[in-house]
């Protein structure tokens, strides 16, 4: 911007962009219910183009640099001449300024709950490619009650698959507030929607640091040097990946000694947040149920983690069918730097405890009360969790699967073998006594008897 009014320069500040009155969204909406004159597809591109302009040469340029960019305003979906899709899209505005939200009476976020509303409608549809960008809330509230156990605030918060956003903006749920939100995601499509679901949940711009490129392949620069209060994630499972020779010298997978699996990057998303996480931080991210368990370099990796490091710190086993677009069993691992029971590993089988639903099966809110109170307390409770000891980790060759420490096995009562014969034997007299009767009948008849 050459020049800009203090009205300008105080909103680009508070909001990192500015609009003028006329762009205001019950303008917009008062146009398009015109019965004449009220063609307001060609003003929502302008304004939506002037929004990121304004940014320009401002701190918040980047971070609004092409938010916009999937929005089609000419998207035959809307309808098939501009007249119709003008017709819905104005319709659309002219409702939503009807309705009186209430900003200044309620202490909700409204519009940032609204926005994340819509999106978990939207990945309910959507399919396979629904866990891509989303992570079912009741996973993200035990991941993010994790994450803050003892915490009132975070420094940070990261989250390198970040999809939508919505995991990081669950973490801030739990705790009176979050310095810094940092993330980073590969679908340019995704990354815009989890940069409007920080803003639309009222976070300033330069309290968040999001980034769109392969968190594997090409971490942010800005990023590198970063250490983390909190981690939460939940990776595309079993991704591919290069598994390059070149990474062996990177510095997040280099004291491991080798790589995570090219067909399978799973651990390779660990060590990636392993190397951000900070000293006394805590990380919680959903894996696949391999990784408890699965030989070759992962089994040294896991190895690595356990006997080197003793960073890892819960094993929380989920119910199966509980993500979008797969209904493979799945695990939270949690690892910190810095352990309180450095001498054991707490392990959760959860799996038994869910809602059945119509798609997918839920946890209900029992469900993640047990886990988050089991892990806070480590408690060990029959059939549910058990807090093993290191030397039960080695002498079961560092293999993780949950049911070699927690014995869900219900023994089948005793049989009664001398009641089960008197039974039998009450049975061949009735089964007598009945084909005796049967003959009966078959003499009055003057019929052959039944074998």
């Amino acid at each position: 911007m050459e020049s800009c009014s203090a009205g300008e320069k105080e909103a680009v500040d508070r909001l990192g962009y500015f609009l003028k009155p006329a762009e205001l969204f019950h303008r917009v909406a008062e146009k398009g219910a015109r019965k004449e004159d009220n063609f307001i597809l060609e003003d929502l591109a302008a304004i939506l183009k002037h929004i990121e302009s304004s940014t320009l040469g401002h701190d918040s340029e980047e971070d609004f640099e092409g938010l916009f960019e999937d929005l089609d305003l000419g998207s035959s979906k809307l309808g098939k001449t501009e007249n119709q899709k003008n017709e819905l899209i104005a319709k659309v505005l002219v409702h939503l300024d009807k309705i009186d939200f209430r900003l200044a009476d309620t202490e909700a976020d409204v519009l940032g709950d609204a926005y994340e509303y819509l999106i978990g409608q939207f990945a309910s549809g959507a399919g396979k490619k629904a866990g891509e960008f989303y992570t079912p809330q009741e996973v993200s509230t035990i991941l993010a009650k994790i994450v803050t156990t003892g915490k009132k605030s975070l420094k940070s918060v990261y989250d390198p698959t970040c999809g939508s956003g919505s995991l990081l903006l669950r973490v801030a749920k739990e705790v009176e507030n979050v310095g810094h939100f940092y993330g980073q995601e590969m679908n340019p499509t995704t990354y815009n929607l989890a940069r409007m679901n920080m803003i639309l949940h009222g976070v300033h711009y330069q309290r968040f640091d999001l980034r769109n490129e392969d968190t594997l392949e090409h971490p942010a620069p800005e990023h590198a040097d970063l250490r983390f209060e909190a981690i939460v994630a939940n990776p595309p499972f079993s991704a591919n990946w290069s598994a390059s020779e070149v990474l062996k010298g990177d510095d997040r997978f280099s004291a491991y000694g080798k790589l995570a699996p090219s067909s399978k990057a799973d651990f390779a998303f660990v060590q990636h947040m392993v190397h951000h996480l900070d000293h006394g931080a805590t990380m919680a991210c959903v894996l696949p149920h391999g990784v408890l368990f699965r030989g070759g370099a992962e089994e040294h990796i896991r190895r690595y983690l356990i006997d080197t490091c003793n960073y890892l710190d819960a094993v929380i086993g989920l119910p199966a069918n509980i993500f979008y677009g797969t209904g493979i069993p799945t695990c939270i691992l949690v690892l910190k730097k810095g352990r309180e029971h450095p001498d054991e590993i707490l392990f959760i089988d959860a799996s038994q405890g869910f809602e059945s639903g119509t798609n997918q099966n839920i946890l209900r809110a029992e469900d993640i009360d047990r886990i988050v109170t089991t892990f806070r307390k480590r408690d060990s409770i029959a059939k549910y969790s058990h807090a093993a000891d290191l030397s039960e980790i080695i002498e079961n060759d560092y293999n993780l699967n949950i049911p070699r420490y927690v014995d869900t096995f219900d023994e089948e009562e005793p049989i009664n073998l001398e009641d089960v014969a008197s039974k039998l034997i009450d049975l061949e007299k009735g089964m007598s006594e009945i084909n005796r009767e049967i003959a009966r009948f078959c003499d009055a008849l003057g019929i052959p008897k039944p074998l």
